[in-house]
């Protein structure tokens, strides 16, 4: 890695890129540092100390803290991804999309242009739902309509100025934009969990017990971390061989190559999706006032909250793992099945004269698809739940509270990963031209 990065700065244009990418990056955290004009910060730096959900602990690492500091980039980049996976599933449910998106270079614009106006759309719900709930809550003080638009105005524009800055990054910097102002947000906060963690294990503490806390908190960052690289770059390739044919007195075709199938199919979508589906019941019950506890809503919400679900005393709270590890295995099955059709494949192959070794082309292959496809959504399932769970699991039972987990983790080394093979794959196109040049 560090030679990759030592020869990319040698290459004018990519340290060029690389230059650009980092002022973007330096932009996006000054903007999570300004605040919305007419907002009162210790209100709400007060109020969020007095929420029990680990809902808002779960947007604040999303967003670098800037939902937390309720700065001009509250909203993040979050609208746009939402946004981006709604115009995805609609392509499947509405055929103009999905002759959209096959329309080549001109159709890849209008989908853009319409996952934009869709952030753009969200970001203006969204900010207005936390105004009118934080103006109610007295956080806002004096608040009036126009101080209100303001409020709403200055959010929505943050986030599509996000929106742009990422979309700036992925045209002249390195790797995906949108994915990078994500991992810029999530690095933010990891010092400061790392000194959380250090105050509460270590400081304080005998040498030897210090130590060993140490070791063992170490030991857990890097565990999860190898395991995420694992699923990253962990794939099942199928092989396929393509039959010869005969073009006037030659022979083409009959060569050897493969199906990539990762395992980790699905990514961390599937994390995002479900952590975000039960975090809203969490908001929504604590802008209402309701803590965990006694009652039906208190109830629901220890449930709901992570930090809950390994505690011994109230076992009935870890009913809210089995309802996570549950959807997490769903929106595997269900992101997997919108973005690989074994029938299609099956087809393709069939009509190219290809087929897999010992496996009888058309409805065989796709049968033979589905049953590898299905277990490996399985093992890159149980893979996340792992990866997700280890840090929930010291959190419950040694209170190791902090503002990144196992989600933000499997972020943070997909992104970095995919950003040194974005710079690797430049450097390549690079000597490639150089050499045509010669």
């Amino acid at each position: 890695m560090l030679e990759t990065l030592k020869n990319a700065f040698k290459v004018k244009e990519i340290r060029t890129k690389l230059f650009f990418t980092f002022l973007m990056m330096v932009l996006v955290r000054f903007g999570s540092q300004l605040p919305v004009p007419g907002v009162n910060r210790s209100y709400i730096a007060d109020w969020f100390a007095n929420q029990s959900s680990d809902a808002f602990s779960f947007f604040s690492a999303f967003t670098g803290g800037s939902f937390e500091r309720f700065s001009v980039f509250a909203l993040s980049i979050t609208p746009y991804i939402t946004s981006s996976i709604i115009i995805q599933l609609l392509t499947i449910a509405i055929p103009a999309l999905e002759e959209m998106q096959k329309d080549g270079e001109d159709g890849r614009k209008k989908m853009t242009a319409i996952t934009r106006y869709l952030t753009v759309g969200l970001a203006l719900m969204e900010s207005v739902a936390m105004t009118i709930g934080f103006g109610r809550s007295g956080l806002i003080p004096g608040m009036t309509f126009f101080k209100g638009v303001t409020v709403v105005v200055t959010m929505t524009a943050g986030s599509a100025l996000l929106m742009w800055i990422g979309e700036q990054i992925t045209d002249k910097g390195i790797g995906n934009g949108i994915s990078i102002v994500l991992l810029i947000n999530i690095l933010s906060s990891v010092p400061g969990s790392f000194v959380s963690l250090f105050q509460l294990f270590v400081s304080g503490k005998t040498i030897a017990k210090g130590a060993l806390a140490a070791v063992i908190i170490l030991a857990v960052v890097l565990v999860t971390i190898v395991l995420c690289i694992l699923l990253q770059d962990a794939e099942r390739r199928i092989p396929v061989q393509y039959a010869k044919k005969m073009q006037g007195r030659k022979m083409f075709g009959g060569q050897s190559t493969h199906i990539p199938l990762k395992v980790n199919t699905a990514g961390v979508i599937p994390v995002i999706f479900a952590s975000s589906l039960m975090s809203i019941p969490q908001i929504i019950l604590s802008f209402t006032g309701k803590t965990a506890g006694t009652g039906i809503g208190g109830t629901i919400l220890g449930m709901l909250s992570q930090n809950n679900w390994f505690n011994f005393n109230r076992p009935i709270l870890s009913i809210g793992l089995i309802l996570y590890i549950v959807l997490i295995i769903f929106f595997a099955y269900f992101y997997t099945s919108i973005t690989f059709n074994p029938i299609e494949v099956a087809d393709n192959m069939k009509k190219q004269g290809g087929f897999i070794p010992g496996v009888r082309p058309g409805k065989p292959t796709q049968e033979y698809l589905e049953k590898v496809l299905n277990n490996l959504i399985i093992i890159g399932a149980v893979g996340l739940l792992i990866v997700v769970l280890i840090p929930v699991f010291f959190n419950g039972v040694f209170g190791a509270s902090v503002s990144f987990g196992g989600t933000s983790i499997i972020i943070i080394v997909g992104v970095i990963l995919e950003t040194l093979k974005a710079i690797e794959s430049q450097m390549l196109v690079r000597n490639y031209k150089g050499f045509l040049t010669k």
